[in-house]
């Protein structure tokens, strides 16, 4: 570690070691933490601007609440990395989002410090409740529980359900909203524009600093003064009703704004927080990047920026020496853009990921037909079930480990009403650094058996466009496209698009004794397998089904009546997935093949590169090889 650490934070291993010292040094911890993770994430790249801005934040929780007898949960988990420094996982930081290292997001098998998993957004506040209610029920009254809850995950609908709840549960829970006007990219809706509006409001910010400056020291009143002041608080409430304070009226009493890079003031608030009964909010204005002014003046570009220089805040990025093929999500951002240039109908819609999944070259060409709808998954596929059922033609891009949470809405509002909502489900498969909670491996399986619904999955970017292309022009009701992320195969991949037959696959090659069976970008693997055998005097059949419902039932019975030995590869889960339906249809018409799936395990997968990943789930080129060898020659052994 470099020299600047022999100081503070050299000595602060765990949060108790923290409070030791005197208040007045907490602004050097600060300090000494925002280096420490500017140099670790320059090197180690992870999630940078969003832990940046809660560093003040952090230090004066753990500082002032006993943790982890005290609950924090932070929500969005990206915000955590301080957290993860002071609670005993410094040493190992720099194992972040690695393989076999320590998750980029809390994570309760990880430490007792991390008292609720998070990787999605918008829990927190539902989780603290349940902790809330079940101190109360065993009675353990001293404990306090804490909701961090920031980075847009405001935005999404279950944060709201649950302050409805709360309010009406009155019990003992501090949501702290660390409102920096970001998720990943600018928040956006109503409630980002209301937390502005009350954020700049002098009148109600001065008058609720005269509540706080009155309540804040309640606790340590008589009688007859806490009344007072609890008449006062009264009607101030009333003044401030033209306010509309949103919190106020669930119920939820409302502190703030205050600032939450004065981390001295931030310790001071908290201590009085501690000791003021019921459902409250915090609401602390802080700044994404704070601290590093690349990341404060970009703060989409910096929200995970890769390798970077430290010094200069220039990003490192690695110069490709052969034509580069386009990421997926380019290929489906370009092509949508090239589609509504054709049809005025197309729009956009996707739940806060408009660069991830680069809906913004929609959004800059056309954007009133282009729509971030929030962190809100359920509400992104109801609202295309709407423009779908008026004649609007919706691409819904969603992340496939993100439709999890919008289940229920493909089923009742898309697929039953069968409306013709393109689903495009950016990151399927292995993600790679981010771990168990993003990888996009149940898709397959979640959408393959619901009615009326088309799931298809592009083996390369040509593929893809023409599959997109196929689904605005046919609309034959609910369409899903899932595809990986990262890079392509195709580095010309601009062509004119053509209408693909639906339910039908192709033939890459015909073989020996084995064939291949294979959904989206993973027949890519099956190619350069084949080109290893190639080189054995060998070759196995390949078949890129590209539609897993409905099955290309004719190039099924056709491999099936032609190759002993079948084998289906799927970056999916091997439960319910493609590899299960090839077996309910050799059981349906009768078919001994001796028959293989691969695909992921039943168990969840944690972080690592995508490669790491694919090769400890046997899905790498040189496992597929081998056991292409053992069938096809009985003897070979790797």
């Amino acid at each position: 570690m470099e020299e600047q650490y022999n100081s503070l934070l050299d000595n602060i291993n765990y949060p108790c070691d923290l409070r030791k010292l005197e208040v007045d040094s907490l602004p050097k911890v600060c300090e000494e933490l925002r280096q420490f993770i500017i140099d670790e994430v320059s090197n180690n790249p992870g999630h940078f601007g969003a832990s940046l801005g809660v560093i003040e934040l952090t230090v004066a929780l753990h500082y002032i609440y006993n943790t982890p007898k005290d609950k924090l949960i932070w929500d969005v988990g990206h915000q955590a990395y301080a957290h993860k420094i002071l609670t005993g996982r410094k040493e190992q930081f720099h194992t972040n989002r690695k393989y076999n290292g320590i998750s980029g997001f809390p994570k309760r098998a990880e430490s007792e410090y991390d008292a609720f998993g998070v990787g999605h957004s918008s829990t927190s506040i539902s989780a603290a409740l349940g902790m809330a209610v079940a101190a109360s029920l065993t009675k353990s009254k001293d404990e306090k529980v804490v909701a961090v809850i920031g980075d847009g995950a405001m935005t999404g609908g279950m944060a709201f359900e649950a302050m409805n709840n709360a309010a009406g549960n009155n019990s003992d829970i501090l949501i702290i909203l660390n409102d920096n006007n970001m998720a990943i990219d600018p928040n956006v809706g109503g409630i980002n524009s209301y937390l502005l509006d009350i954020a700049r409001s002098q009148t109600y910010n001065r008058l609720k600093k005269d509540i706080w400056d009155g309540l804040g020291k309640i606790y340590g009143l008589g009688k007859k003064t806490r009344r007072l002041m609890q008449l006062t608080e009264n009607a101030i409430k009333q003044a401030i009703l033209k306010q509309s304070n949103m919190f106020e009226a669930l119920g939820i009493r409302y502190f703030g704004p205050v600032d939450g890079h004065d981390v001295v003031y931030l310790a001071k608030v908290l201590e009085d927080m501690k000791h003021i009964p019921g459902p409250k909010l915090l609401h602390v204005i802080t700044q994404k990047g704070k601290g590093f002014t690349p990341a404060e003046e970009n703060q989409t570009e910096w929200h995970a920026p890769g390798v970077f220089d430290k010094t200069t805040g220039k990003r490192i990025v690695e110069k490709e020496t052969r034509p580069c093929p386009p990421r997926y999500q380019d290929v489906f951002g370009l092509t949508l853009v090239e589609l509504a240039d054709e049809n005025e109908k197309i729009v956009g819609i996707t739940p806060a990921m408009p660069t991830g999944c680069s809906l913004n070259y929609l959004m800059e060409k056309y954007p009133d037909r282009a729509f971030d709808v929030g962190i809100a998954e359920p509400h992104a596929v109801t609202f295309s079930a709407g423009l779908a059922s008026n004649g609007i033609v919706p691409f819904c891009n969603i992340y496939s480990s993100f439709m999890q949470r919008a289940y229920d809405q493909v089923i009742h509002d898309v697929a039953i009403q069968k409306l013709p909502v393109i689903f495009c489900l950016d990151r399927g498969g292995l993600v790679g650094a981010d771990g168990a909670t993003h990888h996009g491996v149940f898709d397959i399986a979640f959408l393959r058996n619901i009615p009326n619904m088309i799931v298809s999955a592009p083996m390369d970017e040509l593929e893809l466009r023409n599959l997109m292309f196929t689904a605005q022009k046919v609309l034959p009701g609910p369409f899903a496209i899932r595809y990986p992320r990262g890079k392509g195969v195709t580095p010309e991949w601009k062509c004119k698009m053509e209408e693909l037959p639906i339910g039908k696959g192709r033939t890459i090659t015909e073989g020996q004794n084995l064939a291949f069976l294979t959904v989206g970008h993973i027949g890519n693997t099956i190619v350069k397998v084949n080109k290893m055998l190639e080189e054995h005097g060998l070759q196995a059949g390949h078949f890129d089904m590209r539609f897993i419902k409905p099955l290309d039932e004719d190039m099924v019975h056709h491999v099936l009546q032609n190759y002993q030995h079948i084998i289906t590869v799927e970056d999916g889960v091997i439960q319910g997935g493609f590899g299960s339906l090839i077996s309910e249809f050799m059981a349906l018409h009768g078919y001994k093949n001796k028959l293989e799936i691969m695909g992921i395990p039943d168990r969840f997968v944690e972080q690592g590169t995508p490669s790491e990943l694919y090769k400890e789930c046997n899905l790498d080129r040189k496992s597929i090889f081998n056991k292409a060898m053992k069938i096809l020659t009985k003897e070979f052994t790797a």
